[in-house]
């Protein structure tokens, strides 16, 4: 199957790279501005991550939930060949090659991290490994993290990864669906923000470090399913996306030790329709700063940095599967006072969003036949 697609995509890389030009998609109107979404890349399996190399070559490493890591060229639109070293992937369900960030000092050391699904003799769990970036392939692969314990289903990996302003390791996990009770659990990795060293060690100032064992990786819990993560970009909190059930997907500010009420409260109820949560708050549990119900099915989440949308700057963007839309929201220091939804014609499953090096707004659709798109001013 694998080999089947890798023969198919080639044919597309092949036709997509004679273009020279980015193709426009969409031109809308938002908030008075005018906006074109323009193709960087197609053809991707699925893809999850995105990481833009800093050497101005106009690069990014793209991660496909198949397994694959790919270079694609902003400047030129090409995509390249899957990358060598990258380790096997638990491909199933919402599991497989996940997220994707560099090193803080990537251009000293070369070091890549990904999470992704690790098969396990019991089935698949969350993992992390670090590897170092030369060019064609990854050498120097190691995994720093492993999730205690693995579940045979396909559900709830989390996970994304940022790197924290002291250079420690902020890695979301999900709760696997089937063990959701165990997000109250704070020695378990499930349903769980957790905190790491540049080798993957508890970091030793956690609030549970003490306790030692699984609660020593803990920053936060009582999560459900964390698909986004991302600094605020002047405060430097860290900000989460937490995939709903039936309704109830939630925007969060994870503070250290704090519990965030997964599956005790909540907004939403079961896909069978079936109730959840006896209330949607309880003392002792952190209230989320934005909900959605319906489920938009939030995944990643950026703040807009760049400078080639003024009128954008330091707004929160969140990627919707379900809605098929971007959701751009505005906030008014740590509160969202305005959510306004953006590329609903392009019809499409938005996997994640980011702030370019060049200042545009870059994004991530979940098909099968997956794309990198940029939002970029109307000139």
């Amino acid at each position: 199957m694998r080999i089947s697609y890798y023969l198919a995509s080639l044919s597309v890389i092949v036709t997509f790279s004679a273009f020279s030009h980015a193709k426009t998609l969409l031109s809308e109107t938002v908030d008075g501005v005018v906006v074109n979404v323009v193709e960087i890349a197609s053809g991707l399996d699925q893809p999850w991550g995105i990481a833009f190399l800093p050497d101005r070559s106009g690069r990014a490493l793209v991660t496909e939930r198949g397994g694959d890591i790919r270079i694609v060229e902003i400047k030129t639109n090409q995509t390249g060949k899957p990358l060598e070293g990258v380790p096997k992937v638990y491909a199933r369900g919402q599991g497989g090659l996940l997220d994707i960030a560099l090193s803080p000092t990537f251009a000293r050391d070369q070091w890549v991290f990904i999470s992704y699904s690790e098969p396990h003799k019991d089935g698949a769990r969350t993992a992390v490994a670090r590897m170092k970036f030369a060019e064609d392939r990854f050498t120097d692969v190691s995994v720093i993290f492993r999730q205690a314990q693995g579940l045979d289903n396909g559900f709830h990996f989390g996970s994304r990864l940022v790197f924290a302003p002291d250079k420690t390791l902020f890695i979301t996990t999900g709760d696997r669906y089937t063990e959701k009770d165990e997000a109250q659990n704070k020695n378990s990795h499930h349903g769980k923000v957790l905190r790491v060293t540049f080798d993957g060690k508890p970091a030793p100032d956690n609030p549970f470090a003490s306790a030692g064992g699984a609660g020593a990786y803990v920053w936060s819990f009582g999560h459900r399913n964390l698909q986004g993560a991302a600094l605020h970009p002047k405060t430097g909190k860290l900000w989460t996306s937490e995939h709903g059930p039936k309704g109830g997907d939630e925007i969060n500010i994870p503070l250290a030790g704090k519990n965030y009420g997964w599956p005790v409260v909540g907004f939403g109820i079961d896909y069978s329709g079936a109730k959840l949560h006896d209330a949607s708050a309880k003392p002792g549990m952190e209230a989320p700063v934005h909900h959605w119900v319906p489920s938009i099915g939030v995944s990643g989440i950026a703040f807009y940095t760049g400078d080639a949308i003024p009128k954008w700057t330091g707004r929160l963007f969140a990627a919707g599967l379900a809605s098929r839309s971007l959701a751009m929201l505005t906030l008014d220091g740590e509160k969202i006072v305005k959510e306004t939804r953006l590329l609903e014609k392009l019809n499409d499953r938005i996997r994640h969003v980011t702030t370019g090096p060049d200042g545009m707004l870059y994004f991530l659709t979940g098909e099968q036949n997956g794309r990198v798109l940029r939002i970029e001013l109307s000139r």
